[in-house]
């Protein structure tokens, strides 16, 4: 009698439906990374108006920071072990976009500040 021979996993296939009105998707000119113990959050911002001098009661601060006014477009909330493979698939999109692009590395300042 022959050895049985493990069985190989079968792959897996994800089929994403999205909502008519969902499948523009949303713009946004960068993201913020936080995360929980559990969870990181990823929130997308879109930014509302120029950045802007910080204000006092009598006007601009010339010591403050530059404002940014921003709204979030989506948050994302995934579990702390996809992390890994998210950062991944970016590097992966990232390599392959920069190779259209006649490029070696991103442009130096993403948001053009």
């Amino acid at each position: 009698m022959a050895d049985a021979q493990p069985e190989q996993p079968r792959p897996t296939r994800i089929d994403m439906n999205l909502q008519p009105t969902e499948e523009v998707g949303v713009f946004a000119d960068f993201a913020n990374v936080w995360n929980t113990p559990n969870t990181f959050v990823l929130d997308f911002l879109s930014v509302k108006e120029p950045p802007h001098p910080a204000m006092t009661p009598e006007g601009p601060d010339p010591d403050g920071p530059t404002v940014v006014d921003a709204r979030v477009a989506a948050r994302v909330r995934i579990p702390s072990e996809q992390v890994g493979p998210l950062i991944q698939a970016l590097q992966t999109q990232l390599n392959g976009w920069l190779a259209a692009q006649g490029r070696n590395d991103p442009p130096d300042n993403w948001l053009g500040a």
